[in-house]
């Protein structure tokens, strides 16, 4: 008969200021991952000497590096609300059931995760 995996459980102080740590630096990481794309994002000039097809691809590598740029301030989002629940005590339990999130996951899947694995199934689903 198979074993249930082990439940998360609290996290220990050492665990706690490790993951602070991870989530400052991934904050500093992403913050100037934004700042780098500011070329990549800047508007194309029509003033620019470009033929037809190099402006179209211009526009292109535009809007992608746009995508990008917003999927990394969401992030950023993601690890502000973390360092919100940090501060308030609540970090590293589930905002859905409020569980242990468990150290492995946020150490594997990023330190921002703010659900355990079961609510996010369930949040996905």
């Amino acid at each position: 008969m198979p074993t249930a995996p082990p439940q998360p459980t609290e996290l220990s102080d050492a665990q706690l200021a490790e993951l602070r740590a991870d989530l400052n630096a991934l904050r500093a990481h992403l913050t100037a991952q934004i700042t780098a794309m500011a070329d990549e994002t800047a508007p194309v000039g029509l003033d620019q000497p470009i033929g037809r097809l190099s402006r179209m691809e211009a526009l292109q590598q535009q809007a992608m590096a746009g995508a990008s740029k917003e999927r990394l301030q969401r992030r950023v989002r993601d690890v502000d609300r973390a360092i919100e629940r940090y501060d308030a005590g609540d970090y590293g339990y589930c905002v859905g059931c409020d569980e242990p999130v468990g150290y492995r996951r946020l150490k594997v899947v990023g330190p921002e995760v703010a659900r355990c694995v079961r609510c996010q199934s369930a949040q996905e689903s």
